[in-house]
């Protein structure tokens, strides 16, 4: 790849020009990386609700035109000044929350949310303010620092991490964001502890893996809730012990839930992102000791509600972002897990697509009948 090095490659990328639009398939311009940045040969690439949310118009943060996609893998092209971790050929996935090892985030082991490039990626440019997409003469902006619906990107070098160059990247590149969410709001978030009691609302990939996590931490109940009861039987591959549909029940949730487990659930994970299903989360936690995490988003200017004295009688509620990992350091470990087959990848990858397919993948995924579309570049 050496010989594209410092040179602007022009290639195929999925364009959100505005949102509540299909992507449109362009031919874009990535310029050469800057300081302390890297330029990866994007593999495959899977689509996250967080895509179909942003391009919905439902993100505060969304900015068009722009290069979607975070949930990538690759290998690096070529590097820029001050890079010493990458050089060309090794294979790597990027990372929506960055890990500079410096700022007070990354030095508390409390949160993995580092604050070192934030207000630049929430802007949609690179650390130093400008872009590096151009297409038809504009500017096209970054997405989550990472941009993997493009068969090149440039990210910054501490959104990135090496992975085993003998894992396929095909599989790998689900690490970027669902699978960790999900599996580490289980196991590093809430801490499920041995034989405790779980819900999970959302059958999707992230609460998918929330199951995975508590199955993992030795739960002895996992009730998944979903009103689609077609993603019931997929459920139980991935950890699920019983199901719940709210749609055949004429009382709220929650009074369903605490009745069900003898005053309510240890641990609950929302993973849809709906505020009323938030609340009802929070309520069917155990008196005393429940804890619930927030995993889903919310839509831009929501609110949550839940009257005070659930909160004083002892409830929790938490929220997560990417599972609470260490990106960098955790990312390369998860691959190696999945190598040695403690934790599942292949069974959430429901269709292989070529590139161009991008649009139909989304149809997909807004369908329900898709964990992960996989896209290859």
């Amino acid at each position: 790849m050496a010989d594209t090095a410092g040179k602007v490659i022009k290639c195929k990328a999925a364009v959100a020009w505005s949102e509540k639009q299909p992507l449109s398939l362009e031919e874009i311009e990535v310029a050469p990386p800057k300081a302390h940045e890297v330029r990866i040969k994007i593999s495959a690439t899977a689509l996250c609700h967080t895509d179909a949310y942003t391009l919905g118009g439902l993100d505060p943060e969304g900015i068009f035109p722009c290069v979607l996609g975070h949930e990538g893998a690759g290998i690096v092209e070529s590097v820029g000044p001050g890079v010493t971790e990458f050089q060309p050929g090794d294979h790597v996935i990027p990372l929506y929350i960055p890990q500079c090892g410096e700022c007070k985030f990354c030095k508390s082991p409390k949160t993995n949310l580092c604050g070192k490039i934030r207000t630049t990626q929430g802007k949609g440019v690179m650390p130093d303010g400008t872009s590096r997409f151009t297409c038809k003469g504009k500017t096209l902006a970054h997405f989550m620092g990472c941009s993997t619906f493009s068969e090149y990107t440039v990210v910054a070098d501490i959104s990135l991490s090496k992975v085993d160059p003998k894992a396929p990247l095909d599989k790998v590149c689900l690490l970027g964001c669902g699978v960790p969410t999900g599996y580490g709001a289980a196991l590093n978030t809430a801490k499920v502890e041995p034989n405790s009691t779980c819900a999970i609302w959302g059958l999707g990939a992230v609460g998918l893996a929330v199951a995975l996590g508590c199955k993992a931490a030795g739960a002895s109940r996992i009730i998944g809730i979903d009103v689609n009861k077609d993603k019931f039987e997929q459920a139980k591959l991935f950890g699920c012990t019983e199901f719940v549909n709210p749609k055949d029940y004429d009382k709220p949730i929650q009074e369903v839930l605490v009745e069900l487990t003898d005053g309510g659930l240890d641990y609950t994970f929302e993973c849809v992102g709906n505020v009323h299903t938030m609340r009802a989360a929070l309520e069917s936690c155990h008196k005393g000791w429940g804890t619930s995490v927030i995993v889903g988003v919310a839509g831009a200017g929501q609110e949550i509600s839940t009257r005070p004295f659930q909160l004083v009688t002892g409830r929790v509620w938490k929220g997560t972002a990417f599972g609470g990992w260490k990106s960098r350091d955790s990312v390369p470990k998860l691959v190696k897990d999945y190598q040695s087959k403690k934790l599942l990848l292949d069974e959430f990858v429901t269709q292989n697509l070529p590139f161009d397919q991008i649009n139909e993948a989304f149809d997909l995924l807004h369908s329900g009948k898709s964990l992960r579309a996989v896209l290859h570049l």
